[in-house]
Formats: C-alpha cells, structure tokens, sequence
C-alpha cells in the first residue's frame, strides 16, 4: 500500500483527480479521519470534507505510484505541510 496526501478545492479539481485515478489500474482511496471512499467514484469522493488534504491509498507498486504521482502532482500536498 502506497499513501500521499491531496488537496482539492474546487469541482474541476475534484473531476481531474477523479479521471487520474480512474485510469490507474488499481484500487485507488481518499480517506478522512470518518470516511474513506473509490477515488474512482464522482459522487464518492463529492461526499469527502475539502476543507482538509485528504489522504489517499493506492494499492500499487512503487513504479505504478510514480506514475500515478505524476498524474496527480498538480493535487500533492507537500510532506512539510503536516
């Protein structure tokens, strides 16, 4: 299992990271401290409190991460920010 954290704040956001996710193939999750739902799900991930990063969970190889982390740069919460 992969983890890195996320940031999203506006709908076209929320759409983008959705698509990046939905092409990775494998499973891909968005957690808060309450929920976790399919980053591959619009109205999942509509359901997730934007106000905080998120943390999301993919079950992948390191390879397929930095794949999958080049997709998602534009959304990367920097480590230091925690």
């Amino acid at each position: 299992m992969c983890e890195f954290d996320i940031k999203l704040s506006t709908v076209e956001e929320v759409k983008a990271f959705v698509q990046v996710a939905t092409v990775q193939p494998f499973e891909v999750y968005v957690t808060t401290p309450r929920q976790k739902v399919s980053a591959k799900s619009f109205i999942g991930m509509f359901s997730l409190d934007f106000r905080h990063s998120l943390r999301v969970i993919a079950d992948c190889t390191q390879e397929e991460l930095e794949q999958f982390l080049q997709g998602a740069a534009a959304f990367l919460v920097p480590e230091a920010s925690y």
